[in-house]
């Protein structure tokens, strides 16, 4: 069944009411009827099973069959510090990430970032990024749409980074994997974790040397360099099945 989220508000009694731009797509896309059945989620962890039962210009209107309690998202929440990567790479990022049960995707401006964002480009590229997250959330069956949120500089994002539990920095100099392990296995359930992936051309030494001097662990991946995208997919895969209940 297709998966749609809307707004804890949009659910009244025994009918959920759906808007934006997920009208267009049950009707003129999906070519939906009355009577076909969704499901519908609000963030929580309460997911409806619906009958489409009405439609109207401003939304879709659907009756609640089923309502039942899921366990899907990870108890700890991941948020990905992503240094800003060339073409379009930033689209698969996100789209793997939220598979994998990303909670939030921060994209970095790094000192060795070749991508430049002015607030235009940004404003675009954002709202397309969201778009990604979204499709992955509904492919997923995740219970929450991630957040897309706006670029950061290193320095802010070390700055949000600091109120997290933990925070990991794979690092192309960081050697031993015994200590990478010890670590890894040590999070705790339920913990919020921070990764931070560097771009193409790696983390600056100065950034290094920030981020440890407010406890950011650096770990190993093993002895090959993996590309940026490749490195937060490697890392959030390890996070999901340590984290998963």
């Amino acid at each position: 069944m297709h998966r749609f989220f809307v707004e804890e508000d949009n659910i009244k009694d025994n009918e959920i009411i759906i808007t934006g731009a997920d009208v267009n797509h049950i009707k003129n896309v999906l070519r939906m009827k009355l009577d076909e059945e969704i499901v519908v989620s609000c963030g929580a962890l309460t997911e409806y099973t619906c009958r489409i039962t009405a439609f109207d210009s401003d939304g879709v209107i659907a009756t609640i069959d089923k309502i039942k309690e899921v366990d899907i998202e990870l108890k700890s929440p991941i948020y990905l510090f992503q240094g800003l990567p060339k073409s379009d790479k930033m689209e698969l990022v996100i789209q793997k990430s939220v598979e994998l049960g990303v909670f939030e995707i921060i994209p970095v401006a790094m000192k060795n970032c070749v991508v430049k964002l002015d607030s235009k480009k940004e404003a675009s590229k954002l709202k397309r990024w969201q778009s990604i997250a979204t499709s992955a959330a509904k492919q997923a069956k995740r219970m929450v749409i991630p957040n897309v949120a706006a670029v950061k500089s290193f320095a802010e994002a070390i700055a949000q980074a600091q109120a997290l539990d933990i925070c990991i920095m794979p690092y192309e100099k960081a050697l031993n994997m015994n200590e990478t392990k010890a670590f890894l296995n040590g999070i705790k359930v339920g913990q919020s974790i921070g990764v931070f992936i560097g771009p193409e051309g790696g983390f600056a030494e100065e950034e290094v040397m920030l981020a440890r001097t407010v406890g950011v662990q650096t770990i190993t991946l093993g002895k090959r360099i993996l590309r940026t995208e490749t490195a937060g997919i490697t890392m959030l895969s390890i996070l999901m099945y340590l984290m998963e209940g």
